[in-house]
Order: C-alpha cells, then structure tokens, then sequence
C-alpha cells in the first residue's frame, strides 16, 4: 500500500486509540510487524497552546516509523496552525485528522465526527490542513456518518479526494452507534468504489482470519486494528503470517506473555514516569493477564496494586 510517497510493507495497522497509543504500546506492535502506528489523537488546541502534556503526546522515536500523529479540532485555523506545529516540530510520516470520535466531551465541541454533520466545515479543515503542510501526505479516518439517516458514504470520498487527502480510514459505524451493533463493512466497499485513494477498513476485525475477511470482502488496501491489539500486540505478527500465506507460529505461552507484559511496565516508567506509568499501566495489566488458568486473581491484584514494586513481585509470582 502505498500513502502519498510512502511505502506500507505490511498494509495491517495500528489504529489511534485514546490513552492507549502511547510510546510504549506502539513500540511492541511495531515490534511485531504493524505498517504504521498511530499516535493517540490529540487536541490542535492543546498544541497550538504548546501545552507539555500534549506535547509529550506527540512524541516518538524513528523506530517506530512511518507512523502517524492524529489530529482533531473544530477549526481551519485551529488545526491549519497545529498541523503546521507538529510537521515543523516532529516530522512524522502522516498527519490523520480525526473525524471518527464518537465521545460527546469531543463532538459537542463541534470536533471528531461532529464534523460530519457539516461536510462544509469537514471540507475547509480539511483543507486548511492540507495546504498547511504540503509536505507531509494527509489522511483521514472517519466513521460512516452521524446516525443512520446521514450515512456521507460514498459522497466524501470525492470531496476528500479532491481537497488533497492521500488516504481515508472508515470505521462503518455512526456516532450514534458509538461501538454497539455490527460494523458494516458493505460501506468500506461502497467508498473504495467511489474513490481511488487508498482505503484502509476499521471495525469488528477480532481475529487475523477478519482481516483476510475484510480485505476480501470490501478490496481495501490496508486494515487498522484496535481494540483487538489490547494485550495482544502479537495479533499484527499473525495477521501478517496470514496475510503471506504463512502459517501462524504458536501462541505466546504465559511466561513468554508475562515478559512481555513486564517489558511493557519498564517502558511505561521510563516513559511516563513512575507515579504515572504505574497508573496507566493498570488497565493493560487488564488485558494481559487473562485467557489461562487462575488468571483473574492475579489480574485482580496486580489492578489494585498499591506501586510499582508490588505489581513486579505479582508479575514475578505468575512465572
């Protein structure tokens, strides 16, 4: 797949995910295999305010590379002078804007997919993104509408196309579906067909067999995992093996599992620190520890742990 100039290896990616897409997450499912990682999406107005923890946000390493910093904001002016910020200040591959967020603290203020509710002021951000940073390739990723009575697909297709946009990521649902009921995966087909840009399908992709599912089923160029990467950065080194026609090597034991777990805590604290890695690193314990026998006592305690030592002498205790 190819986005702009740059060149996708493997086209399953890790899709942006608030309080999840830090450094140290990204940095293990680039580890196994994902063709772009995402940044946490991340307020303009918080980078035009150069704000420390925004841009702390922000920040990766070349290892990670190509990778993209999502964007979102309700203003042209507002995200034309963030998108500008970040490409002087970081240069990372892709600048995506966010037009997907279904939380209301986001689309009350008129941001995340709100915008779709005017495809106006979805064209003029747009655009005022794109022509800020001519360098960088812009992408967006979106959901299929605002309810089931204004599904914009296939229509933006050809707007965003126009407007200069290298690629547009769809998670076939409405804001108002926020994650219940089915993707419907029908309208990722529906907007490849509509457009040449380079598609790439989100949505209900649960198993490496899902994303052949989806390429096949909708001819998208690339597929972006989320929630399904969550404690299983491994899923990306399976998907790929599917995806050559390989077969998948064997499941990560519960050692293999829970060194991995522990390389993940040591990069929080380097990271973020340790009063806050401690705490962030709380819910993928969460999503670690689960799927063996007696898993769910420890997961519990290493949750509720009061600090870092005590949560490395339960990780210690597992193996």
């Amino acid at each position: 797949m190819q986005i702009g100039d740059l060149n996708i290896a493997n086209p399953i990616l890790l899709a942006p995910m608030a309080g999840v897409t830090d450094y140290p997450f990204r940095v293990l499912c680039k580890e196994q295999g994902a063709g772009v990682v995402y940044s946490e999406f991340v307020s303009a107005h918080g980078i035009i305010r150069e704000n420390a923890k925004t841009w702390h946000m922000i920040e990766f390493t070349d290892f990670e590379r190509p990778i993209g910093i999502q964007i979102f904001g309700d203003s042209p002016e507002v995200m034309s002078r963030a998108a500008k910020m970040v490409v002087d200040k970081f240069s990372p591959d892709i600048l995506d804007i966010n037009y997907g967020c279904p939380v209301p603290k986001v689309t009350k203020r008129g941001a995340g997919s709100a915008a779709l509710r005017d495809l106006c002021l979805m064209d003029d951000i747009t655009a005022a993104v794109v022509e800020s940073v001519p360098e960088v390739p812009v992408t967006v990723k979106m959901r299929s509408g605002w309810d089931a009575n204004s599904i914009v697909v296939p229509e933006v297709g050809s707007r965003l196309e126009k407007i200069g946009v290298r690629a547009i990521t769809l998670h076939p649902r409405t804001t108002k579906q926020s994650y219940n009921d089915s993707a419907d995966w029908t309208l990722i087909k529906a907007l490849k067909e509509s457009t040449s840009l380079p598609v790439i399908g989100n949505g209900d992709v649960k198993s490496p067999d899902d994303v052949m599912r989806m390429f096949e089923e909708t001819g998208c160029d690339g597929v972006m995992v989320g929630r399904s990467a969550l404690g299983n950065p491994w899923f990306f080194r399976d998907a790929i093996y599917l995806y050559k026609g390989e077969e998948i090597p064997p499941r990560p034991t519960i050692v293999e599992k829970v060194s991995h777990c522990r390389r993940h805590f040591d990069h929080m604290i380097n990271w973020h620190g340790e009063r806050v890695g401690v705490n962030l690193m709380r819910k993928h314990f969460g999503w670690y520890i689960r799927g063996f026998h007696g898993a769910a006592p420890y997961r519990k305690a290493l949750v509720s742990a009061p600090n870092k030592g005590a949560m490395e002498a339960i990780l210690d205790s597992i193996t």
